[in-house]
């Protein structure tokens, strides 16, 4: 038939271009070289591999867990109590920028407002206090120095530099911000007004700025002129720091007075103890 004859053609054709391969031979087929490559490189770290992943000396402020995440809170509790005394525990207290540090200066010289504790709730700072009290180290021993100096030269007296001044300086400024914010946050825990015990020191520390420009004022050698100024900055700072606790403390009951009263009196007491020491010349 002519469709069996067709297929028997067709298959006569098949099987004559084909060649027949028996089953224990192999074929080899090589092909020849060509240009492609595989794309990207998988050892090249350029702009398209590094996207997807950053360095790793990267700075990783942005990919921190947040402190509410599942995450951060397992990172934190498994470091325990130990995490306390590793750098990166008091990292973000040092996360400030220049702005923020000058603007808390600035609030810290207008006594009055008492809404420094409000601005800084939630990103209390160690950076500023630090710096101011290094600051006052400095400052409290060169121009103490300077003024004695000038005092027995008016006179034609020997002069002889006192490296107490410095050691003396670093023990009241270091110790003030650090021990009385410490004990006070013990009251108000007794009391019942509890504080962030960051807090406190950082309120503390920029309660002190307002020594620095009286410290440089300090040096017109006119002893009333130095008390009005101690004076002065005294004030301010007590204003400065009883006011910002005075909203948080009159939760305390009818204690809060007494407390206030307390922060006030010991402010002005380290303005005392400053001018008594630093500036008050005996030839």
């Amino acid at each position: 038939m002519m469709s069996g004859g067709y297929t028997s053609i067709d298959n006569q054709k098949v099987s004559g271009s084909v060649p027949a391969v028996s089953d224990s031979g192999r074929v080899s087929v090589q092909f020849a070289d060509s240009g492609l490559q595989t794309f990207p490189p998988s050892g090249v770290q350029g702009k398209i591999s590094a996207g997807a992943q950053p360095p790793r000396d990267a700075d990783d402020s942005f990919s921190r867990p947040a402190a509410g995440s599942p995450r951060g809170s397992d990172e934190s509790q498994g470091g325990g109590w130990l995490h306390k005394f590793t750098v990166a525990a008091y990292k973000p207290y040092f996360d400030v920028d220049t702005s923020d540090v000058l603007d808390r200066l600035k609030e810290s010289l207008y006594p009055f407002r008492g809404t420094f504790t409000e601005k800084t709730a939630t990103n209390p700072d160690l950076y500023g206090p630090f710096w101011i009290c290094s600051t006052l180290i400095f400052v409290a021993a060169a121009i103490g120095t300077f003024v004695t100096y000038i005092a027995h030269k008016l006179r034609d007296k020997e002069w002889s530099y006192d490296i107490n001044l410095i050691t003396w300086s670093a023990g009241v400024f270091y110790g003030y911000v650090t021990v009385v914010p410490l004990v006070l946050y013990f009251i108000l825990k007794y009391f019942s007004a509890p504080s962030g015990l960051v807090q406190l020191f950082c309120l503390y520390g920029y309660s002190l700025f307002i020594f620095v420009p009286a410290m440089c004022l300090s040096v017109v050698p006119l002893e009333i002129f130095r008390w009005v100024i101690a004076g002065v900055a005294g004030f301010m700072s007590a204003t400065f720091v009883a006011l910002n606790l005075k909203a948080h403390i009159t939760s305390a009951g009818e204690s809060w007075f007494l407390i206030v009263a307390g922060i006030f009196l010991l402010q002005l007491a380290l303005a005392v103890v400053l001018k008594l020491y630093l500036f008050t010349v005996s030839v």
